[in-house]
């Protein structure tokens, strides 16, 4: 009897909310760097701890724009924009090349206080 009381004060306990994260990556037809981004880093990104800690969206520059708090208004492809709850936490403008990139994304993720210990 005392373990199902138990039982049933934990389920009612609340539980931890965990944050709506990603990587929000703005872009546009012809754009070399974001070309280039696809070509070096597309395809590892979601099997990375970063990928893990805050997933990529992608969203088109001259689509409707993501329901996102923004900083400040995108202005060059690719921008890389962290996104936590709706809000811009932190961005990248440009791609620096593969090595300054993750270097960059690292900065940014420690900034915003997100464990990648937690998502690998």
């Amino acid at each position: 009897m005392l373990k199902a009381a138990l039982a049933s004060l934990m389920l009612m306990a609340p539980l931890p909310v965990l944050a709506d994260t990603y990587l929000l990556m703005a872009e546009e037809d012809g754009c070399f760097w974001c070309a280039k981004w696809n070509k070096d880093i597309a395809h590892i990104y979601p099997k990375t701890a970063e990928g893990k800690a805050a997933p990529l969206r992608r969203y088109d520059l001259h689509s409707e724009t993501p329901d996102v708090e923004f900083a400040r208004r995108v202005h060059y492809t690719p921008t890389f924009i962290l996104v936590e709850d709706g809000k811009e936490r932190d961005r990248i403008e440009g791609y620096p090349g593969e090595d300054f990139f993750w270097s960059l994304l690292s900065m940014m993720l420690t900034r915003a206080e997100i464990s990648l210990e937690e998502a690998s």
